[in-house]
């Protein structure tokens, strides 16, 4: 089955066309195609953001090809037949048309083919499994893929339980796909098979676990992709430590209705608990970087308490004491928890405080103490630490020389 696109300019761009140029001049016209993601985005009507090829010459075939044309030829991932080639800064995954040998849901061993058919059965999505020729005719070969596309439906190729078993990741990607392209009900037979495999997941890498997270929870709208993964038992098995799912519905709202930029990391802090130790261990369990796994401690935080009706003065001694960052997750949490949209202009008003205000830097050193006649010792860090409470009670007093008289009056009433 074909249908025709026509020559899209992310098709016929000079870096794409260059790395297409390169490949035909060895293999003929057709060894290469686009394939998968910019297809099913190009029905779908949705942007385009990566293309990747597929070809009937094998790994070394494909970097003969792109040397000869003076293109860089990188083994990405050549065991598995993919080479990145790299025209005009840009990169372009090409991989070998290829049958699965032996798989065991972790890696499979891949045979090399010149069959598209072939090829097109081992993927895991009937709308993945599309390839576009440079003439824009999108190719099928599965019968259903353009349909499932333009429909939105998302559907295992073949047997859900069998294409699950063959990589434990594609029961995250089922529900991050449904996220971001599906429309309707979920295909009963796929939410099923990824419900009865979902303890496979439990030994798979973090980073891979976290990766396929954080792209569902970057979708417009995941709330319905994530009420799914919490009904078929998956979110308890990628996340042990779960929160309720009432504020990150929240936040998803918030964020949609106030045009904010979505944040998959708040998101995610959203569905954990208000529990430190545990926020840390899942982003350990994760293998989340250490700016994530500290941003989400942070923000995940007790103690200093936010709500809608801070003052102003309350407000920057709140984002002195947390930073900017922390403070703006936090305000954001504690709107999403509130469910209140009434006081929507509150929240907004601490958001645009944290994100201008920035906090003076504190006027008086260990030095000034010093100075001050207090001995070096763990007295000066005490003497300095009731300064500056004084200096923020004060609002950020910018006056050193009321700062000086302070320390010493706080020098002269301390028994050394």
């Amino acid at each position: 089955m074909t249908e025709t696109l026509g020559q899209k300019s992310w098709m016929t761009a000079p870096a794409a066309a260059a790395v297409m140029d390169a490949l035909e001049a060895r293999g003929g016209r057709d060894c290469v195609r686009v394939v998968g993601g910019a297809v099913r985005n190009a029905l779908m009507g949705r942007p385009v953001d990566d293309v990747d090829l597929a070809t009937t010459l094998d790994p070394p075939a494909v970097i003969e090809a792109l040397t000869a044309a003076g293109l860089k030829a990188a083994p990405t991932g050549i065991d598995h037949g993919t080479i990145t080639a790299v025209a005009k800064g840009q990169g372009f995954e090409v991989t070998t048309l290829r049958r699965d040998v032996e798989t065991d849901g972790r890696r499979a061993v891949v045979a090399f083919t010149t069959d598209w058919a072939e090829d097109a059965q081992r993927r895991d999505f009937t709308f993945n499994a599309l390839y576009a020729d440079r003439e824009g005719r999108v190719h099928d070969p599965l019968g259903s893929g353009i349909a499932d596309a333009r429909a939105g439906r998302l559907v295992f190729i073949g047997d859900p339980a069998e294409r699950i078993a063959e990589d434990y990741l594609r029961i995250l990607r089922f529900f991050r796909f449904y996220a971001w392209y599906g429309k309707g009900a979920p295909d009963a037979a796929g939410l099923a098979a990824c419900a009865a495999a979902r303890d496979l997941l439990k030994d798979r890498p973090g980073e891979r676990i976290s990766k396929e997270l954080l792209k569902l929870l970057a979708a417009d709208d995941p709330r319905a992709a994530v009420g799914l993964v919490q009904e078929t038992g998956v979110l308890g098995v990628v996340l042990p430590a779960v929160g309720g799912l009432e504020a990150f519905e929240n936040l998803v709202e918030i964020e949609s209705e106030m045009l904010f930029e979505c944040d998959p990391l708040l998101r995610l802090a959203c569905l954990l608990p208000a529990d430190q130790i545990a926020v840390a261990q899942t982003a350990e369990r994760l293998r989340l970087s250490n700016a994530e796994r500290d941003r989400l401690v942070a923000a995940k935080g007790q103690g200093l308490r936010i709500t809608s009706w801070m003052s102003p003065r309350e407000s920057r001694r709140a984002v002195y004491a947390l930073g900017a960052q922390t403070f703006h997750d936090r305000v954001k949490l504690a709107w999403a928890a509130s469910n209140r949209t009434a006081t929507a202009p509150q929240w907004r008003g601490l958001l645009a405080l944290g994100d201008s205000w920035r906090p003076p830097a504190f006027p008086l050193t260990g030095d000034d103490v010093v100075h001050a006649g207090v001995p070096k010792g763990p007295m000066v860090g005490d003497v300095l630490r009731e300064v500056e409470d004084w200096w923020i009670d004060h609002d950020f007093i910018d006056d050193k020389f009321s700062a000086i008289e302070k320390l010493k009056a706080v020098a002269q009433g301390m028994a050394y």
